[in-house]
């Protein structure tokens, strides 16, 4: 955080170059001489560090970008030149002592930036994509209070309340509803604003989230010009690479081998719900998940329901995955081809996080995914009865 305003800016996807450029001048009543703004955004792959000298309490910048970037306009009071500038901050420990940083999208328009003492209280005009994030980050505020009220509610209860199954169950569900809630709130907005370029970058964001048969239509919602992006292509790219592995879709067979070596087939499990579960041993969030599959193991066994295990370990980590399989009480096959993010089961199934499962039913069709803790005992339990 102490280097936010070097590290802030994320390389966003670029399309064709477009004709003009953009415009920002910029007025803080409380800078003057010698003060110095530094502009910091990305054109395609270069990083740029732009300046402008602070007269009469206002500064201008001009240029091009290929499409519309995070940027950060960061403020130097004392005129003392980027690399001293950034290296002061940079060495120093306090994150309470930040620079003067705003941060906002920068697009080929003009736009002014208006603040009174600060720059990091200052409002932008005349800039559409500016327009638009205030009005989604509007929209989003309800639902960070919530985040946030959920957050304290949990780091302040007791070692015993936070223990306690039904405590747990509770704070899960509680997050869900508000995952949810937020997704509604991106759904609506991309509806609303299909011409948007957050549009874009909110459907990317949904994409881990949603499964593809609600991804597609919001994609296709979206206007000829947000499609024909590079970033709007590589969304396209990805929609169909998951349709394969949709709710819906015959699961892709794949072989890998198992502890001992001997190789095993998603197909023989042919007759049977299987539970599909790509992890590692190195995964915390997989690791913390494992008593919950124990559990729905143990308990729909013998109704006709297992488990395959697919580890997404190293070659050179194969021993922490059979020690993690030992150590949390897998009892189900286990296999991998040790290949990391490169494992083939993986890149079939378009796996991009991990803890990631895709339940199966007995025809070999997908029918749920991404079942974890009281949801696949949930989903288990319709399927099977209460038991």
């Amino acid at each position: 955080m102490k280097k936010i305003f070097i590290c802030i800016i994320a390389l966003l996807p670029s399309l064709a170059f477009a004709q003009g450029g953009f415009k920002i001048t910029g007025n803080v009543k409380s800078l003057n001489a010698p003060a110095h703004v530094y502009l910091l955004y990305n054109v395609g792959a270069n990083k740029v560090v732009d300046s402008a000298v602070v007269a009469n309490n206002s500064f201008t910048f001009t240029g091009s970008v290929l499409s519309p970037v995070s940027a950060t306009m960061v403020v130097d009071p004392s005129g003392q030149g980027f690399t001293k500038f950034s290296q002061r901050f940079a060495q120093q420990t306090d994150n309470t002592k930040l620079p003067d940083f705003f941060n906002f999208y920068l697009e080929n328009d003009t736009a002014s930036i208006i603040a009174t003492d600060s720059i990091a209280k200052a409002t932008i005009t005349g800039s559409p994509i500016n327009d638009d994030n205030k009005l989604l980050t509007a929209q989003l505020v309800p639902v960070q209070k919530k985040a946030q009220q959920l957050m304290s509610e949990s780091n302040s209860a007791t070692s015993a309340q936070q223990n306690s199954d039904a405590f747990k169950a509770d704070i899960e569900a509680r997050q869900k509803a508000l995952q949810q809630e937020q997704i509604s709130v991106l759904e609506k907005f991309i509806k609303a604003k299909p011409n948007s370029y957050l549009s874009l970058m909110a459907l990317s964001s949904l994409g881990p989230v949603i499964d593809v048969s609600a991804l597609e239509p919001l994609y296709t919602s979206l206007g000829q010009n947000l499609k024909d992006m590079e970033s709007g292509r590589a969304i396209k790219k990805s929609i169909d690479a998951l349709k394969p592995t949709a709710v819906g879709a015959v699961a892709p067979d794949f072989t890998q081998n198992d502890v001992n070596g001997a190789p095993v087939s998603l197909s023989s499990f042919r007759g049977k719900y299987v539970l599909v579960d790509f992890w590692a041993s190195w995964c915390g969030p997989c690791r913390q998940e494992n008593p919950n599959l124990v559990k729905a193991y143990n308990k729909f066994k013998s109704k006709n329901f297992t488990v395959l295990g697919v580890s997404l370990d190293k070659q050179e980590g194969k021993a922490d995955w059979l020690a993690a399989i030992k150590s949390d009480g897998l009892v189900w096959t286990q296999v991998s081809d040790l290949g990391y993010w490169n494992n083939k089961a993986a890149l079939l199934y378009a796996v991009q996080s991990i803890p990631h499962n895709f339940l199966i039913d007995p025809s070999g069709k997908i029918i749920a995914k991404d079942l974890r803790g009281s949801d696949l005992d949930a989903k288990l339990t319709a399927i099977f009865g209460k038991m």
